[in-house]
């Protein structure tokens, strides 16, 4: 193998980014958002989950933008494949697509995340304020409040799924480099010219 055919550090860049972007997707939306239902305090509800994903948030970034930067990486590295394999640039074209949306989804899920942070504490000075967790509320979850949890709820449900799809997207390219899978794709290729 020469190294003009192997992009194996950019493909374990790729995958580690992804493994760090899913997993912390996941663990935030099934145990951070959800631990705060342990705590009594309800402004802590709150606290503890900004914290956490406060924390997380190098690290979620640093996922993302390996999967974006080795991706194009790998992208720019397998033109050809792009061109000749049937199948290919659609599935990759795909691929950069829920990768683009699964960025700005979890973009999205920082920013509504940080108002209900603001808004929790406003609510909480003036007293009756209660959260049944950092995302869901409860009856006494004032309106704007409990408006934006919903939107963060959807928007993080979103991203593990939208960083999962990557990466099953991405272990269908890798297995298009197999040869029977090449030389298929290759002869649907000229027989659609």
């Amino acid at each position: 193998m020469s190294n003009d055919d192997s992009h194996v550090l950019a493909q374990a860049v790729h995958d580690l980014g992804s493994a760090l972007w899913f997993g912390g997707a996941v663990m935030g939306v099934a145990g951070v958002n959800k631990s705060g239902a342990d705590l009594s305090n309800p402004a802590d509800k709150v606290k503890v989950a900004d914290s956490a994903w406060s924390r997380f948030a190098p690290a979620q970034w640093a996922g993302i933008a390996a999967v974006l930067g080795a991706g194009t990486q790998l992208t720019r590295a397998s033109k050809g494949r792009l061109a000749a394999q049937h199948g290919w640039a659609r599935a990759g074209s795909t691929k950069a697509a829920v990768a683009v949306a699964g960025a700005a989804a979890s973009g999205y899920a920082a920013y509504s995340g940080a108002k209900i942070g603001s808004l929790s504490k406003q609510a909480a000075k003036s007293g009756g304020f209660d959260v049944k967790d950092a995302s869901t509320p409860n009856a006494q979850t004032p309106p704007e409040v409990a408006a934006w949890q919903k939107r963060q709820r959807l928007v993080q449900y979103a991203v593990p799924l939208l960083s999962g799809a990557n990466i099953v997207l991405n272990a269908y390219l890798t297995q298009t480099y197999r040869p029977g899978a090449a030389a298929r794709g290759l002869v649907r290729s000229l027989l659609r010219r």
